[in-house]
C-alpha cells in the first residue's frame, strides 16, 4: 500500500485530499498543528486502519516512521484573516516548514507536492495570469507575508529539484470554494453563505469590478492528484479559467434571477419554448427535476463547462433557459458561463 504525507490535513483542502487518497487505497499520514485547521474535518477519518493523525507543527523538525512514497506540503493559513493575524507563523510554514518536508522527502526518496498559490503574481496586470507572467508583487504590504512565503516555498523547492534531485511537483491554487470552508474565512464565497444565513445584506469589497475565478474544490483536488503523478516539475496553475465580476445583484453577467412565480409566468407566457437545464451533478439531479429538463450526465463543474462548450447544445441557444442548482453560488457560476457561451437567454431560480 502506498503512504502519503498531507500537512495541513485538518484543513479545508487538506481534510479533501485526506479523503481522496483514502478512497484511492492509499496508507494517509495526516499531520497538522491545529492554529486554522479543525478535526471536525477528519474526525470521520480516525475509524479507519489506513489513517493516522499526528498533531505536530513542521516548522520543528518531521519525524515519520517507515516508508513514504507521496508528501502533500498544504500546511499554511491562506485567509488573509489568518495570515494578517499570525503573520510570523505564516512566513515560517512556507520557509522552515517547507526546508524540512524537503528534507524529509530526500531521506525517503518520496515525491513532494507543494501548494503554491496565485497570491504569487501579486496583484496582477494580466488577466488571468499564466504560469509564463511573473506577477506585480509588494514584499512588504499587508499581503507580503503570505506572498512572499509561497515564492520563497516554489524557489527552495525548485532547488532541492535542481541540486538533490528531489521529485517535486508545484501547484498554483487559483480561488477554491465547497465544504468545509469557515463562514469567517474572509473571502467572497464562504462571506456571502454567512451573511445569508445571518439574514444580514451581502457586502461587495470594492466597486465590484475586481475579476475572481472559482473552481469547486472536487475540481481542485482532481487536478491535484492528477499532478501529482505527472512528469510536470514547472509550477501549474489549477483553478477555473473563467474569471467573473460580482455585485450587489450578483454576477456581473450572469442569468437573470426569477422568483418561482416569476418562472411560472414566464412558462404561461412562452409555453414549450422555455427550457429548464438542470445545474447540478448527476448524483444530486436524482433527487428529482422539472418535466422534460435537460439533465447533463456530468459530475463536476469541470465537466458541466466542457459539457456547455461542447456544441451539443447550441441548437437551444436562441431559446429562454431557466437553470437551477442545489446551490445558488453553482448557478450563478453556470448561468454566467451559458451567457458567455452564447446562450442568448438565460434565466436562474432564486433559492
Amino acid at each position: 500500500m502506498k503512504r502519503i504525507l498531507i500537512t495541513g490535513a485538518a484543513g479545508f483542502l487538506g481534510s479533501h485530499l485526506c479523503d481522496r487518497f483514502i478512497k484511492e487505497g492509499y496508507f494517509v499520514i495526516g499531520m497538522d498543528n491545529l492554529i486554522t485547521g479543525d478535526l471536525k474535518n477528519i474526525e470521520h477519518l480516525f475509524k479507519l486502519e489506513n489513517f493516522e493523525f499526528y498533531h505536530h507543527d513542521i516548522t520543528k523538525f518531521v519525524h515519520v516512521p517507515g516508508k513514504l512514497d507521496y508528501i502533500l506540503h498544504f500546511a499554511s493559513p491562506a485567509s488573509p484573516i489568518d495570515y494578517l493575524k499570525i503573520p510570523i507563523q505564516t512566513l515560517k510554514v512556507g520557509s522552515l516548514g517547507t526546508h524540512n518536508l524537503l528534507g524529509l522527502a530526500r531521506v525517503k526518496k518520496a515525491r513532494i507536492l507543494i501548494a503554491s498559490t496565485s497570491e504569487v503574481y501579486g496583484d496582477p496586470l494580466v488577466h488571468p495570469q499564466t504560469e509564463e507572467y511573473y506577477g506585480n508583487v509588494n514584499t512588504i504590504g499587508p499581503r507580503g507575508v503570505y506572498d512572499e512565503a509561497k515564492r520563497f516555498q516554489e524557489s527552495i523547492t525548485m532547488a532541492y529539484h535542481t541540486f538533490h534531485g528531489v521529485e517535486t511537483r508545484i501547484v498554483r491554487i487559483f480561488n477554491t470554494y465547497g465544504p468545509r470552508m469557515r463562514l469567517n474565512d474572509g473571502r467572497v464565497i464562504p462571506a456571502f453563505i454567512g451573511q445569508a444565513i445571518r439574514g444580514e445584506d451581502l457586502t461587495i469589497f470594492g466597486d465590484g469590478m475586481q475579476t475572481r475565478s472559482f473552481c469547486y474544490v472536487d475540481d481542485q483536488v482532481e487536478g491535484i492528484y492528477r499532478l501529482l503523478h505527472s512528469d510536470y516539475v514547472n509550477p501549474v496553475n489549477i483553478g477555473n479559467p473563467d474569471e467573473i465580476k460580482v455585485d450587489e445583484n450578483g454576477v456581473v453577467g450572469g442569468g437573470v434571477h426569477l422568483r418561482p412565480e416569476q418562472v411560472e409566468e414566464l412558462v404561461k407566457e412562452r409555453g414549450d419554448d422555455v427550457i429548464f437545464f438542470d445545474g447540478r451533478n448527476a448524483y444530486e439531479a436524482k433527487i428529482g427535476k422539472f418535466k422534460n429538463a435537460i439533465v447533463p450526465d456530468v459530475q463536476t463543474s469541470h465537466d458541466f463547462i466542457a459539457e456547455i462548450q461542447s456544441g451539443k447544445y447550441d441548437d437551444i441557444k436562441d431559446k429562454p433557459i431557466v437553470t437551477y442548482c442545489t446551490g445558488g453560488i453553482r448557478c450563478e457560476i453556470l448561468s454566467a458561463i451559458m451567457v458567455d457561451n452564447g446562450f442568448k437567454e438565460v434565466y436562474q431560480i432564486e433559492g
